[in-house]
């Protein structure tokens, strides 16, 4: 397990939501959307799933994962490569369900205000719409990657 540096937990934090690549049954990547809810600095991160598709199905044959996040305008991100298990919804400790929820209700918070100080108050907030929390996917970080192109860190 690799400890995860602060700067690349306090980058992960803000960014909302990570795309988790996993390997499908046929050994294509597979990525998706998914939020995080917790980062522990020890090297384990911890994401929601709302849905039961194949990201769930992916890990249960193959653990093994990556979880990337780019800020465009820094031009900056970090990949997290590790393993993955998959934990269900009844097993799901409820410190994460609250920590997905006020993500969801910062970001609904958010939108609105967004829409409203463009003066286009607008119907469409998805992330009313998502269902309960299926899966709490615990990735345990074996290598961190910085997207950063070398010329533009700070090291």
């Amino acid at each position: 397990m690799e400890q995860i540096p602060s700067p690349v937990a306090d980058f992960l934090s803000i960014q909302g939501f990570v795309i988790v690549s996993s390997i499908d049954k046929n050994g294509f990547p597979h990525i998706s959307c998914k939020d995080m809810v917790k980062i522990d600095a020890s090297g384990e991160v911890y994401l929601i799933d709302v849905h039961q598709g194949l990201t769930v199905e992916n890990i249960r044959r193959n653990p093994q994962v990556s979880i990337s996040a780019v800020d465009e305008p820094k031009f900056m991100g970090y990949c997290l490569k590790g393993r993955a298990v998959v934990i269900p919804e009844h097993k799901i400790n409820q410190e994460f369900i609250k920590a997905w929820e006020d993500n969801i209700t910062s970001r609904l918070s958010k939108r609105l205000l967004y829409n409203l100080s463009q003066d286009k108050p607008r119907g469409h907030h998805p992330e009313a719409k998502l269902p309960r929390p299926k899966h709490l996917i615990i990735i345990t970080v074996e290598e961190i990657v910085d997207l950063t192109p070398g010329y533009l860190r700070k090291d």
